[in-house]
């Protein structure tokens, strides 16, 4: 099997949530090298994309307009990654705290999700900008 390349550049823009959502959701339906529940595959890379941009979109740039995040989906043999590139000031991954899923707040659960539906999540500084690197094991 060949690997698969998906690289997609969106303006700084909550509209296209469901756009890159969506994309995900297609990937996990479509992956039969899986051997797991595809639906539920689908559902968690809608999920861990939506959040992953929303949170570039948000926090990193400040709803800045003229700013774009950057998303890159590699799936080979074994396993699909997704970068989602930012040009923010970046944060340290390992300091924020785990919020319970039963916590009273409306915010802060994304990474919480990410981390539970992905197998591994990390988070580069770099010079030209920050990425979020999610990968999940397909064997």
């Amino acid at each position: 099997m060949s690997d698969i390349e998906v690289d997609i550049v969106v303006p700084n823009q909550t509209r296209y949530l469901s756009l890159i959502g969506s994309i995900g959701e297609a990937i996990g339906r479509e992956l039969d090298r899986y051997p797991g529940d595809r639906e539920a595959l689908a559902y968690h890379l809608n999920l861990v994309l939506t959040e992953a941009l929303a949170n570039a979109i948000k926090h990193a740039h400040g709803m800045s307009a003229n700013k774009t995040v950057r998303v890159e989906i590699h799936i080979d043999p074994e396993n699909l990654c997704i970068k989602v590139h930012d040009q923010g000031q970046g944060f340290d991954l390992k300091a924020l705290p785990e919020v319970p899923p039963d916590a009273a707040v409306e915010h802060g659960r994304g990474l919480f999700l990410i981390r539970c539906l992905m197998d591994e999540v990390e988070y580069q500084r770099g010079v030209d900008g920050n990425v979020l690197v999610m990968k999940k094991r397909l064997v």
